[in-house]
């Protein structure tokens, strides 16, 4: 650990504790008494108000007065912070993220609840798999260095692109890269999932007009489709939470009707099929014939041919 995350670390833990004696901080970061203390010497000297204990219980503590005036964000604000954080880490993938929610932990009043809230996702082995580009993509952002990669899209077509790279996105299951593409010239998005052969090149770039880049994540969004569909009530809950109880409406004694928005394009068909049986769209008639032969052509692949 280098000093300066040594130092940062002992402010929050003594944040958080009373008094921490000088053997307890040296076994904590596998460092020498003299290191430590050396450490305190810096702080003070940074008019950090570190104060010593002697005796057997002694050590070294911070002026409560310190932890109240400095503290800009109250423990109520710390714990829902933490909250998120400790849900969101297993999708973050990240060893920064660890660090923050211990730094966090660390300003939290040990008194105070907790676990009043609790977030869980599933841990897919897939994501550990992405870990290394995810990483490689935060540095190149934060250094406005080029990056270039083989892409496959959905149809499995490969291209090699050069990118400018400007933000990650994470969205519901996935993680995405936005950029500006020096291929085709224009802003593009693109799924971590699908790239392959990831560089990051010794060249950096200027950044562009953040108004293009608006421009472009208003036109990327998806045309969708206004339709009506009889569901199951075992799948209600999942209509409310993406649409709103407002899109369902009672139908008959065994169905719900929902009207709901999907994009018209083979994600929409993935997400209604994702239902199977629970859910019959009736309109408009014009998608349920293209809905009919997208299950059509899912079920030749499951069709054996007589011999």
């Amino acid at each position: 650990m280098e000093k300066v995350e040594r130092l940062i670390s002992i402010i929050m833990i003594l944040l958080k504790k009373d008094v921490v004696s000088t053997k307890e901080f040296a076994q904590l970061f596998n460092v020498s008494k003299r290191t430590i203390l050396r450490d305190m010497e810096t702080l003070s000297l940074s008019n950090i108000p570190i104060y010593s204990v002697n005796g057997v219980h002694g050590g070294y503590g911070i002026l409560d007065e310190y932890k109240f005036d400095k503290r800009l964000l109250s423990s109520s604000d710390l714990e829902n912070i933490l909250t998120a954080l400790s849900g969101l880490e297993q999708i973050l993938i990240s060893e920064e993220v660890e660090v923050t929610i211990k730094k966090i932990e660390a300003m939290v009043n040990p008194l105070s609840p907790k676990g009043s809230i609790q977030l869980s996702f599933y841990d897919w082995e897939g994501r550990s798999e992405i870990r290394q580009t995810l990483k490689k993509c935060q540095e190149a952002i934060l250094a406005r260095r080029l990056i270039s990669f083989d892409y496959i899209d959905k149809n499995g077509l490969k291209t090699k692109r050069l990118i400018e790279p400007y933000q990650l996105h994470f969205s519901e299951t996935s993680w995405y890269l936005k950029g500006f593409c020096l291929q085709r010239m224009k802003y593009r998005t693109f799924k971590l999932s699908r790239i392959d052969q990831f560089q990051m090149d010794e060249r950096t770039f200027n950044s562009r007009d953040h108004s293009l880049e608006q421009e472009y994540e208003t036109s990327y969004q998806p045309e969708l489709i206004a339709l009506k569909a009889l569901i199951s009530p075992s799948i209600k809950d999942h209509f409310i939470e993406r649409y709103g109880s407002k899109s369902i409406e009672n139908y008959s004694s065994e169905l719900l009707l929902a009207t709901i928005d999907v994009p018209q394009n083979s994600f929409g068909f993935q997400f209604l099929a994702s239902f199977g049986t629970n859910l019959e769209i009736i309109e408009p008639t014009d998608y349920v014939a293209d809905f009919r032969n997208y299950l059509n052509e899912m079920m030749k692949k499951y069709i054996t041919n007589p011999e």
